[in-house]
């Protein structure tokens, strides 16, 4: 781990902002906390000379001028840094302030005044400048002014700097040794993710990061990640499989045909033979083409292609459709075909093509599984919160419990099924067209005998699916 590495960190970044926004609030503060201290201090001075010029204004005449020549000897020389009388032309008459303050009226005001001395260091001071009566006793024939340094205020800047230098400094360089432990910490955690996701991208699928107890951020991220990973590692599964079981599949039916076409080879002079065999391969190979198209078609409809096929439709005139069409069926094979609750409008938003094939698989499966002198049954409905309903019975073979979910999965064939033809797609398919109409499908046995229990295929429509 290189020190670049460190300082380039996500939590490193993190902390030198959280730093520099914690430094700019700390200088606000102390920069609030002078403001108000100055103020008060102005506010204070600008008292204490309004009620210093209150009490000399009342004094005699002809008492104030000694009384501003003798400040050194009162109270006033603690309070006041300057006291001075000067007539109406600005000329002094007595006092320590030898010059009228250039830029002060007499007003009544308190002025803050920058001096700026020939021969020492510029410096603020207050002054109030208010009218008198003259020593002959005249009203305001003489101004009094009045002056209290800034010294205070200077000391309060001075103590806010010093004071928010000695608390910066330290805190700014804890902040960051703190932000370079912990970059160091995580850095160290998303360094044994990254060679671990290595591990994985090298084909180790079984690898997974460490995601502790999915108490912070970085392990519940790592967990999810974990978690896609199984998701991915059984889809492969799934993919592994199908692939294995459609090799299986095809392998059957091509050596079939591989095999009549070198007895045909031994049977040139046979025409009749000839065409027998031809006919048989081509059997065959419709048998691979329909597992092809079957494969393709569940494909499809699983990415969800389909969808645009969706329109209002009537599923009872859909259940009569189907029920036409394999009524002859069902006699030839010696099972009773019937319906119930289909004599009304059942409305549906779905894919009436898609739909169709969902029916004829279930019937098409329930008349082959189902012996002669059996049952097969199809009812719907709609409840009255609008959940719409559909069963497919049969007094057949059955389905064991332990199988009802894997006889959705591609290619499966029960031991009590292999006799019969069939490719094991067709509930794949039905299912493959339930997800996409967001329907369930739940298996159950019809009756409670051993050898004949039958099953019952009951499908639920989402309630959104119904229509008006």
């Amino acid at each position: 781990m290189s020190q670049t590495d460190l300082f380039r960190t996500g939590t490193f970044r993190l902390t030198l902002g959280f730093v520099i926004a914690m430094v700019a609030g700390i200088m606000l503060q102390f920069a609030l906390v002078y403001a108000q201290m100055a103020n008060y201090e102005s506010a204070r001075s600008s008292d204490l000379l309004h009620r210093e010029a209150a009490l000399l204004v009342q004094e005699d005449p002809s008492l104030l001028e000694s009384e501003i020549r003798d400040r050194s000897k009162t109270d006033l020389r603690v309070i006041l840094n300057g006291a001075a009388l000067f007539d109406l032309h600005h000329n002094q008459i007595a006092g320590d302030i030898p010059r009228w303050p250039a830029g002060l009226t007499a007003f009544g005001i308190p002025v803050r005044i920058r001096i700026i001395p020939a021969d020492d260091k510029a410096y603020e001071m207050r002054y109030l400048a208010v009218k008198v009566p003259g020593d002959d006793g005249k009203p305001n024939g003489r101004i009094l002014i009045l002056a209290r340094s800034m010294h205070m205020v200077d000391e309060l800047r001075y103590i806010t700097k010093q004071a928010a230098l000695i608390s910066v400094v330290p805190m700014v360089l804890f902040a960051l040794l703190a932000g370079v432990f912990l970059s160091h910490r995580a850095l160290a955690r998303v360094k044994e993710i990254r060679q671990t996701m290595e591990r994985i991208m090298a084909g180790d699928l079984h690898e997974r990061l460490p995601a502790g107890r999915e108490r912070d951020d970085i392990e519940r991220l790592a967990g999810s990640v974990n978690r896609m990973l199984d998701r991915l590692g059984h889809l492969v599964d799934e993919i592994r499989d199908v692939g294995n079981d459609i090799a299986h599949d095809l392998r059957t039916p091509l050596a079939r045909v591989r095999a009549r076409l070198e007895r045909a080879l031994s049977w040139q002079s046979d025409p009749e033979q000839l065409k027998e065999i031809i006919l048989k391969a081509t059997q065959d190979l419709d048998q691979c083409f329909a597992i092809i198209t079957a494969l393709l078609r569940i494909g499809e409809i699983e990415n969800g292609r389909r969808r645009v096929g969706f329109t209002k439709m009537d599923l009872s005139e859909l259940i009569a459709g189907i029920v036409d069409l394999y009524e002859p069926i069902a006699e030839t094979e010696g099972v009773s075909l019937i319906t119930r609750g289909v004599d009304q409008t059942i409305a549906l938003n779905g894919d009436r093509d898609l739909l169709n094939e969902v029916l004829a698989n279930l019937i098409d499966n329930a008349i082959k599984f189902t012996p002669e002198g059996g049952e097969v049954g199809i009812t719907a409905g709609k409840e009255a919160g609008g959940l719409i309903w559909l069963k497919v019975h049969d007094t057949g073979i059955g389905i064991a419990e332990n199988e009802r979910e894997a006889v959705m999965g591609r290619f499966y064939r029960s031991d009590k099924s292999r006799h019969i033809p069939g490719s094991g797609l067709g509930l794949s398919l039905v299912s493959a067209v339930l997800n996409l109409h967001g329907a369930r499908l739940k298996i159950t046995s019809f009756r409670t005998d051993e050898k004949l229990p039958g099953a019952v295929f009951t499908i639920c429509f989402d309630e959104t699916v119904g229509g008006e």
